[in-house]
């Protein structure tokens, strides 16, 4: 639970305890408090009642030491460099994270000068010549990463990432539009919705429409519900499967409630669950509970209900 001093502290904007650098970058409190005495590494602010926090500036430090730190580089290592020479190696790390890095730096330098004709150009091009799954799997979460990363180092501002982000759902929404009504024979209904305080849809919208291309019947209810609503909305209705992810830093919300109040409610359907916030939680995973990965762990999943359907209705 927060201290009343905490809660003050985490509705200061851009102020951030102990406890949300842990849930936004992976690295634990104690492993903090410890690389803060031996090497240094930042200096947290003192609260009047000397609770330490952390502004802007130092959460893009600490991802970006987060992000070499998870590639191997020591933090002995990282301590000796200086914040330049760090956001140069992150840069050099993305650089070379993709395949398809020319795609990726057009729609980078389309995102820039806010460029929508451009962006649109890039993006359909790649459409058209990979497909919109595989354009999205190995181009646009790729360049989201690298979008991700020019915000650590300070190059661009949430501005950005609101344009490039509106567009690409556009273009989901166009794609999910066209699978409307095409279900499988055997097809299986999924129940998609973000959690309260969760507005990142981009990745539930990808999933709406994967589940869809495979002939298989959404109920897709967007971001921000309430357990509550959801509850009264479907008290008697079990879904095959339930599909939830959560990125935001929730410190407050207890994930293990969460996924047991879905598992009391809905014991017939099996919850899917993902997003760095349930991955990165110690849950308590029961049988009806399966813990996605990445995108490819999702697809797989998918794909293999599908085939499953399949084998058996050749029999």
């Amino acid at each position: 639970m927060f201290t009343i001093e905490e809660k003050r502290i985490n509705n200061q904007l851009g102020t951030f305890t102990i406890k949300d650098i842990e849930a936004v970058t992976g690295i634990k409190g104690h492993t903090l408090r410890m690389w803060e005495q031996r090497y240094g590494i930042i200096k947290p602010k003192r609260s009047e009642t000397n609770i330490r926090y952390y502004d802007d500036a130092d959460l893009k430090i600490l991802l970006n030491i987060s992000v070499l730190n998870n590639h191997g580089v020591k933090i002995s290592e990282i301590a000796k460099m200086t914040g330049v020479e760090i956001t140069e190696q992150v840069l050099k790390l993305s650089n070379f994270s993709s395949e398809h890095t020319n795609q990726i730096k057009a729609l980078t330098s389309a995102m820039l000068s806010f460029n929508e004709t451009e962006f649109h150009k890039q993006l359909s091009a790649s459409i058209i010549q990979y497909g919109l799954e595989f354009t999205l799997l190995k181009i646009v979460f790729p360049f989201l990463n690298e979008v991700g990363i020019l915000w650590q180092v300070g190059s661009i501002q949430p501005p950005h990432e609101h344009f490039v982000t509106n567009i690409i759902k556009q273009k989901l929404y166009v794609a999910i539009d066209g699978q409307i009504g095409r279900l499988n024979e055997g097809a299986k209904q999924f129940l998609l919705f973000l959690p309260e305080n969760e507005k990142h849809s981009l990745g539930l919208l990808f999933a709406n429409y994967v589940i869809r291309s495979r002939g298989h019947e959404v109920i897709y209810l967007g971001q921000e519900v309430p357990l509550k609503d959801l509850k009264f909305a479907f008290s008697e209705k079990q879904p095959d499967f339930i599909l939830t992810l959560m990125t935001s830093s929730q410190p407050e919300l207890n994930k293990q409630d969460f996924v047991n109040f879905l598992c009391e409610n809905w014991n017939q359907s099996h919850i899917l669950l993902t997003g760095s916030q349930f991955l990165l939680s110690d849950l308590e995973v029961r049988e009806s509970i399966t813990l996605l990965k990445s995108l490819d762990h999702f697809i797989q999943f998918i794909n293999n209900i599908s085939n499953s359907w399949i084998r058996n209705s050749a029999m």
